[in-house]
């Protein structure tokens, strides 16, 4: 690589690579989930995961380039660590996992295609940037919808602490439920 334009299309390939292992991941992901709003957002995220993989082939005409070819490192890592949420069975406490390595993956992709955009920029290219853009705002979203469906619907029914053995919610009932009925603050 000599060029901004070569570092540019490095990145591309590995963001194409990326959204690729995803789209066999996500398929994954969702039926691993219990909560029906998390595997709902997740299946969402799949059609948008698509059309982001199609808006890189875009790229690869606009440019002229291949962009097959390379293999993610970091998403192959991020997806590998998620293997390991099948040892907690269909439960809450997976479903906060796997919202924690959704999010993972979301920051990633967020940092990669920002970092995409600005080479576009400096690039002069207003029509890549205009498609990185688009991709970033549905990677934010996404980033949200796993919040507020972690916040409203799988934090509420994971145990919060053990006593004598047996989980306890934060309403302090024995099971599995927590069902305090407050709205915990999001960040």
């Amino acid at each position: 690589m000599k060029t901004l334009k070569d570092l540019l299309v490095d990145q591309l390939k590995d963001l194409y690579s990326a959204e690729s292992q995803l789209i066999r991941s996500l398929p994954k992901m969702a039926k691993m989930s219990k909560t029906p709003e998390l595997s709902d957002c997740i299946q969402k995220h799949f059609s948008e995961t698509e059309r982001q993989r199609e808006r890189l082939d875009q790229f690869s005409q606009t440019l002229g380039v291949k962009l097959t070819g390379k293999s993610c490192k970091a998403m192959k890592g991020l997806l590998e660590e998620g293997k390991e949420l099948e040892e907690f069975g269909k439960s809450p406490l997976r479903d906060s996992l796997i919202v924690a390595a959704a999010q993972r993956i979301e920051h990633y992709e967020i940092s990669a295609y920002g970092t995409a955009r600005a080479m576009a920029q400096a690039l002069n290219k207003p029509d890549l940037v205009e498609l990185l853009n688009a991709t970033l705002q549905e990677e934010g979203d996404a980033d949200k919808k796993l919040t507020a469906v972690v916040y409203d619907t799988v934090y509420p029914n994971v145990p919060t602490d053990e006593v004598n053995g047996e989980a306890v919610g934060s309403n302090g009932a024995s099971g599995n439920k927590s069902k305090s009925g407050k709205k915990k603050a999001r960040s």
